[in-house]
């Protein structure tokens, strides 16, 4: 699955990509959405009409699918893209640089067991102390994750990433708007295929060029995803993803005084005294809370939302079984 628009798809069938649409079957027998096609899924298609069209019948297992909560009040999981081994998470090295929200886009990728890079684009517009403070920063919050500085101008760096391209791997990019995603991928295609924008001047906000998730074939025989800038980046139930981010936080816990302590205002809480110390920053432990209690809630929220969808569901098919005329 290359393309996803709505309800409609492009799937690629070896060197070329159709129009395709789900079987009636397939969308009706789905729980959920999220059980319905996506960007990187391997499905079993039928293709109609001398190879111009396909009817996409089933969607193989998945050895990965990375989420989010939807965008705005609605609480419901949303499909971003499946079967990633790799994602390259992509933060500009100059005025919109922001660690919270680096550990953010961390949590969702290490929730879905996908390996992550950290890439500081745009590495030409600071100078290279700046850069280099802000390689260290970055690093600080996973001292095992690499990370590449680059620019997709100048080129510098670009041959780091494309080492981390191993053919038949799928990879994505993910990031907020403007952080260069698109220029870079175009760079890695040799090729201006895709759309570009500059950043607001006022406010060095990106703009919108994306619209929709696609997959495309690089040169070397690796796909990648282009994934659209993300106004909200929200986070159900992924405590994996938060222990495995926060692991300087989450190792402290088991000398805190209390076993169920929250590390919020508990005597003799380990966490607390080690931000008190400076051990633990103070932003990052905040930013920890904060997503911890963001995940515990829209969990508890999604999973009465679904209870209450199942009991519905019966209900219909009760009425329906003993009134079958209406």
């Amino acid at each position: 699955m290359v393309a996803v628009h709505k309800n409609s798809y492009r799937v690629a069938l070896q060197n070329v990509e159709i129009p395709a649409e789900a079987t009636g079957h397939l969308l009706y027998a789905a729980d959920s959405p999220l059980e319905l096609p996506t960007v990187g899924d391997w499905t079993e298609v039928q293709v109609m009409d001398d190879h111009s069209f396909a009817v996409i019948h089933t969607v193989l297992p998945r050895r990965s699918l990375m989420l989010r909560k939807t965008a705005g009040k609605r609480i419901e999981q949303q499909a971003i893209a499946a079967n990633i081994d790799v994602a390259f998470i992509v933060q500009s090295a100059d005025a919109d640089f922001n660690l919270r929200r680096l550990e953010r886009y961390l949590v969702v990728i290490l929730e879905s067991a996908i390996e992550p890079i950290f890439v500081l684009s745009k590495a030409d517009r600071v100078d290279s102390a700046v850069l280099k403070e802000r390689l260290a920063m970055v690093q600080e919050i996973q001292p095992t994750i690499p990370v590449i500085a680059l620019s997709a101008v100048t080129g510098v760096g670009i041959d780091e990433l494309e080492k981390r391209l191993s053919p038949d791997q799928t990879c994505c990019l993910i990031g907020s708007s403007g952080v260069g995603k698109t220029t870079l991928i175009n760079r890695l295609l040799g090729e201006e295929r895709l759309k570009t924008a500059a950043v607001r001047d006022f406010d060095q906000k990106g703009r919108h060029t994306t619209s929709s998730r696609q997959l495309f074939a690089l040169p070397g025989g690796a796909w990648i995803i282009d994934t659209p800038g993300m106004r909200e980046l929200g986070t159900i139930g992924q405590s994996v993803g938060i222990e495995s981010t926060f692991a300087d936080v989450e190792s402290l816990a088991p000398q805190c005084r209390f076993a169920d302590c929250t590390h919020v205002h508990e005597r003799g809480c380990a966490v607390i005294a080690a931000v008190e110390s400076g051990e633990i920053d103070e932003k990052r432990y905040q930013n920890y809370l904060k997503l911890r209690r963001e995940s515990e809630y829209y969990e508890r929220s999604y999973s009465e939302k679904r209870k209450r969808d199942k009991q519905f569901g019966k209900f219909v098919k009760t009425v329906l079984k003993h009134h079958p005329k209406r």
